[in-house]
């Protein structure tokens, strides 16, 4: 019996230390391998190339994993926030991580710019009324001191406002394709910056006299916004239906070649251009088809759809 109990109490000896190995291989597993320093530099290289999604999670990772002062997990939720706010133009995300900032870290030096970017992300939600009181609550604060991390060298400033190299590869990035590449040189970068600070300058004096509230500038930037909205409704419509492959352009092509020809200064047809020749333009042009084939559609199914008459007899 005593030989059996022995085996018993050694037995359960054996099993609660490989629990114990068990719980201490699990523990060391969830730890992160790698150090905060890295994760960081990671976050903001992924910032300065634009994967500005990619990099937020980095950041919360970092913010997640490794334990800072209060000054560094207020710096990095005011990265955050910047990139939602400039970037991404997510003002319900950046006004989260900029609140974080205003109640976590009251003492920060960052508040007072927090306090301006929430009042901005709220007026541009509509919430003007929310906007008025957080800036009435922030109006006894001491002058702004802190200076914004921007990814690149500072290539500009507008009193404490700096302007980096990444501000202007940004805003250049924001242009449609056939425009971005028109500001490739020193020379037009430097004539874009001199434009976007002439905008800046004149808006800021426009703010300043209250035309933000002058009722044309509210019409129009409601029907700016009408325009933006129906404009990203048919851009997500035309990417969801528009797929073309190669064949397609090469049976486009052959159906219409005629379309595709080289003519002498009489008109007259010289030669056919073989598709290899064409095949920008006939890709264009069977877009822009297509294009408008998605758009009729989507028309005509909602004109259905919400009954519409027009009264052709009654227009003067």
């Amino acid at each position: 019996m005593s030989s059996i109990r022995n085996t018993g109490c050694f037995v359960r000896s054996f099993i609660f230390l490989g629990l114990i190995f068990i719980f201490v291989g699990c523990s060391s597993d969830d730890k992160p391998k790698l150090d905060g320093a890295k994760i960081r530099k990671l976050a903001n290289n992924l910032n300065e190339w634009k994967l500005y999604k990619q990099a937020i999670e980095e950041y919360e990772n970092y913010l997640v994993h490794f334990s800072q002062d209060e000054q560094e997990v207020a710096r990095i939720n005011y990265v955050i926030a910047n990139i939602y706010f400039e970037r991404l133009h997510d003002y319900e995300n950046a006004l989260t991580h900029y609140l974080k900032i205003k109640y976590y870290f009251p003492e920060s030096r960052l508040v007072q710019d927090a306090n301006k970017k929430i009042v901005a992300c709220l007026e541009r939600l509509e919430r003007s009324t929310d906007a008025h009181q957080v800036l009435e609550e922030s109006t006894n604060l001491e002058a702004d001191q802190v200076k914004q991390k921007r990814p690149g060298e500072v290539i500009a400033k507008l009193g404490k406002r700096e302007i980096t190299r990444g501000d202007l590869d940004f805003e250049i990035s924001q242009l449609p394709p056939y425009l971005q590449s028109q500001f490739t040189d020193k020379k037009k970068k430097k004539e874009f910056l001199e434009q976007y600070i002439a905008t800046e300058l004149f808006y800021d004096t426009a703010k300043r006299q209250a035309l933000d509230k002058d009722p044309e500038v509210v019409e129009g930037a409601f029907q700016a916004k009408k325009r933006l909205m129906v404009q990203k409704l048919l851009q997500q419509q035309i990417e969801q239906k528009v797929d073309i492959q190669p064949e397609d352009i090469e049976l486009y092509y052959n159906a219409n070649k005629d379309k595709y020809v080289e003519k002498d200064k009489d008109g007259k047809v010289v030669r056919e251009k073989t598709l290899q020749e064409a095949q920008q333009q006939v890709a264009q042009d069977l877009f822009m088809e297509r294009q408008q084939q998605v758009y009729n559609e989507l028309l005509q199914r909602l004109m259905r759809a919400e009954a519409v008459k027009i009264y052709d007899d009654k227009i003067q």
